[in-house]
């Protein structure tokens, strides 16, 4: 096999790990394999993006940007929360 022929592996500039439970919930983002910030929103990513002196950032390019367990628009848990069980008469 040719290197033209192999897959193309890319590790992304940025990624943006799943939504935490939280008030309000947020997402974890690495740079590098390191954590670098918490984000509450799309706009929260690009500042950190900004802070980082990545000012041209293309969050839908997905060599540049991974999104984990969700997209740019997802910034809610998809789990329901658990409302608290009753406690028993006696």
């Amino acid at each position: 096999m040719t290197e033209s022929e192999s897959p193309r592996v890319t590790r992304p500039t940025m990624v943006v790990l799943g939504v935490q439970d939280g008030t309000p919930p947020y997402r974890l983002v690495e740079v590098a394999g390191e954590l670098v910030g918490k984000a509450h929103s799309v706009l929260d990513v690009i500042e950190i993006a900004r802070q980082l002196g990545l000012d041209d950032i293309d969050l839908d390019d997905p060599d540049v940007v991974r999104w984990v367990g969700g997209d740019k628009f997802t910034w809610t848990p998809w789990w329901p929360r658990h409302p608290p069980k009753p406690e028993p008469r006696a």
